[in-house]
């Protein structure tokens, strides 16, 4: 299959590891290099979709693309090699921080005191994250069946053969989550990820669970009720020692002890046994020694660890509701952005496996909500500000979150970088907090054990969305206070605004930008394109037109070559045949007749199409859409008919040279391919509307 073209640009450009920015203008690609020598010039030159190469001072690099150059990046922007290229998923978004930016800013406040801690919580986090679209895969499934259920579509007993099937979908993944987590963990410590898998799945084999049958094993196993958990410990003799037998499905602190444990061993074994039998040995020692451990110490350590937490946490729940679910969705906030939600991630997994329910999702769901609702907020905004940017950011936010409870593109995409959100959704987070507390309370759940719990429980672990709320317990007392949640932080956010008065100012000086920037693509898309086909029908349409045989100075002042104006991409005549004016006056006139095109708002760009189809564009100084418009008086419109002569616009040259901008006013003819000749006339000093270009249809 043959490169696209932006393969071929990255690849002429020096390779993705090359580039240490990426931007683009109206026409041009801006590159910002790690070295400009490995730049392969003639290839850009000659590249099909390139009009021109132009390298620059200082390791900066343009091509020049012409109207298309917005689709371009946009494509180079989407190949995986650019993924982690230098500043270009940076540049991605305008030169502002990007999602994986923000979220390293974030944590790097909370981190980097104390180093173990941080490898604690990132081991933790590495853990569980790849594994997260199988566990929201299983929770929508869930939400399903539940709705289902509870709408006569399904029949909910143990005799329906359809219904097991599709609990089996879902069963799986949670059964088998400790080898998941196992594999996961044993990765991120740089061990052979399938043999920690290996170890965890030993005890989840029939074999295994076989031990815990005491009509066959007799006096070698013995089994204890435990009434605080309703669950039965058993015990057998092997080898002559106790080894406490659990059900160890579902579990995720044993598969995270034990992977840490068979990192010391795998690496230690690693120093002391010949690179020449390692792939043999390491593994038969690895297994033997961290199976034996696992089964005798780690496993009954970690679920006793897992249910002492668990306990924990349910007698607070039952005793401090209030305090509770208040203080889960106010402190959730700030544990997402650093990492430090995992932990309670694994206790809401360790309370289904343990008590056969959950109950710190129902107050996290009020978190969500009043996050997502904050992203609501944001995009109605932006549909009312016609920010275009911040919409399409939003609204793919909203839909990550609504449909999938994902938070993470709310926060990092949007939040972290307006703080003023966290003061709106914090309000919304309490509200929504207070609520599930009060309703909670007066309304408890009742489990499947007949225990009366207050608070909404679940007994599937869910990612809280739209889609998963049928798996809670007290289902519409979950349903009212996400709602408020939601409902509160939206109504502050439009109220109030997200930004401050300088990010309001910096979008509208952004938005002008990118109109401007629109209506010169626009004006520049249709210059390498011609079409004789339709040349026919334009040309009786415009038979009686006056033929557009010469162009005019639209400023007086002193003429000078393309190549002499200290603009590359002009130099390159990427953008048509032309001149340069060093501007005499203020007065910026229309060099021909015809219809206004473009006419930027920033007032330092033109384009002017005449009756017979000669497209001309004026660009007035070098760089000057940096200046917004100041000193810039516009006196025309887009879409006006000008004739030769009439005022474009009155510029204070010497704002543009204070402001370290060159005045050289520039004018090409577009569609010059399309034309048997541009002819420039260089070298004289003219008056405004004097002949500068000699045209040949």
């Amino acid at each position: 299959m043959a490169e696209s073209t932006a393969s071929q640009i990255i690849d002429a450009i020096g390779g993705a590891g090359n580039v240490k920015s990426l931007t683009h203008c109206a026409t041009r690609l801006r590159f910002e290099l790690v070295d400009a020598g490995k730049v392969d010039q003639h290839r850009l030159e000659t590249m099909k979709g390139v009009l021109g190469a132009v390298p620059q001072s200082g390791d900066r690099y343009q091509v020049v693309i012409g109207g298309a150059v917005a689709s371009m990046y946009e494509e180079i922007m989407h190949l995986p090699e650019m993924a982690n290229a230098g500043g270009a998923a940076k540049a991605a978004n305008n030169g502002k921080m990007t999602d994986a930016e923000v979220k390293a800013a974030e944590r790097a406040k909370a981190r980097g005191k104390v180093a173990w801690l941080d490898s604690f919580f990132e081991y933790l986090a590495d853990s569980f994250r790849p594994i997260l679209g199988v566990l929201l895969g299983a929770s929508i499934i869930i939400a399903l069946v539940n709705l289902f259920i509870s709408l006569g579509v399904i029949v909910g007993d143990e005799d329906n053969t359809s219904l097991m099937f599709i609990k089996a979908i879902w069963k799986g993944v949670f059964y088998f989550l400790p080898i998941m987590v196992a594999y996961n963990a044993s990765k991120k410590l740089k061990v052979d990820p399938w043999l920690g898998g290996s170890i965890m799945a030993m005890l989840m084999t029939p074999q295994f669970a076989a031990l815990s049958d005491a009509k066959t094993w007799g006096d070698a196993v013995s089994c204890v009720e435990n009434a605080t958990l309703g669950t039965t410990d058993c015990t057998a003799t092997v080898f002559g020692l106790p080894m406490q037998l659990s059900d160890y499905s579902g579990n995720v602190f044993v598969p995270l002890m034990m992977a840490a444990v068979l990192g010391l061993v795998y690496h230690g074994l690693k120093k002391i046994i010949p690179d020449s039998v390692q792939l043999v040995f390491v593994p038969f020692f690895a297994m033997i020694i961290v199976g034996v451990l696992t089964a005798f110490i780690i496993g009954p350590l970690g679920v006793w660890v897992g249910n002492g937490l668990g306990v924990v946490l349910a007698w607070m729940n039952g005793h401090a509701p209030f305090v509770f679910a208040i203080a889960i969705p106010l402190l959730y906030p700030f544990l997402v952005p650093l990492g430090l939600h995992w932990p309670l991630n694994a206790l809401m997994l360790m309370n289904i496996q343990s008590l056969g329910y959950d109950f710190i999702q129902g107050p996290m769901g009020v978190w969500n909500f009043a996050c997502f609702g904050a992203t609501a907020g944001v995009l109605f905004l932006s549909i009312r500000d016609h920010d275009k940017e911040m919409r399409q950011t939003s609204i793919g936010a909203l839909a990550a979150g609504l449909l999938g409870g994902v938070s993470e593109p709310s926060l990092y995409g949007i939040h972290l970088r307006y703080k003023l959100v966290y003061k709106r959704m914090l309000i919304g987070c309490g509200t929504g907090g207070v609520v599930i507390a009060v309703l909670g309370w007066l309304f408890p759940s009742v489990v499947a054990s007949g225990e009366t719990v207050r608070g909404v429980t679940t007994t599937a672990f869910a990612f809280t969305s739209l889609l998963t709320i049928p798996v809670f317990n007290q289902m519409w007392v979950y349903g009212v206070s996400i709602a408020v949640a939601f409902a509160v932080s939206m109504f502050l956010i439009v109220t109030l605004d997200y930004r401050t008065p300088e990010q309001k100012a910096e979008l509208q000086e952004r938005l002008a930008q990118e109109k401007a920037d629109r209506e010169l693509e626009a004006q520049a898309a249709a210059a390498p394109v011609t079409e004789p086909a339709a040349a026919a029908p334009t040309a009786t349409a415009t038979a009686t037109a006056v033929a557009t045989d010469t162009v005019n100075a639209p400023v007086a002042g002193h003429v000078i070559s393309l190549d002499d104006t200290g603009d590359p991409v002009f130099a390159s005549r990427a953008l048509g045949e032309g001149v340069g004016i060093q501007p005499t006056d203020s007065t910026v006139v229309a060099p021909i007749s015809g219809v206004l095109q473009t006419v930027a708002e920033t007032g330092h760009a033109f384009g002017i199409k005449s009756d017979d189809g000669v497209e001309v564009l004026v660009h007035v100084g070098i760089d000057t859409v940096k200046m917004n418009g100041e000193g810039f008086a516009v006196a025309v419109a887009a879409g006006q008919r000008v004739n030769a002569g009439d005022t474009l616009v009155t510029v204070d040259f010497d704002k543009v040279k204070e402001a370290g901008y060159s005045t050289t006013t520039l004018m090409t003819v577009l569609n010059t391919a399309a034309l048997a000749g541009v002819t420039p006339k260089t070298g004289i000093d003219v008056a405004a509307g004097d002949p500068v270009l000699d045209i040949q249809h």
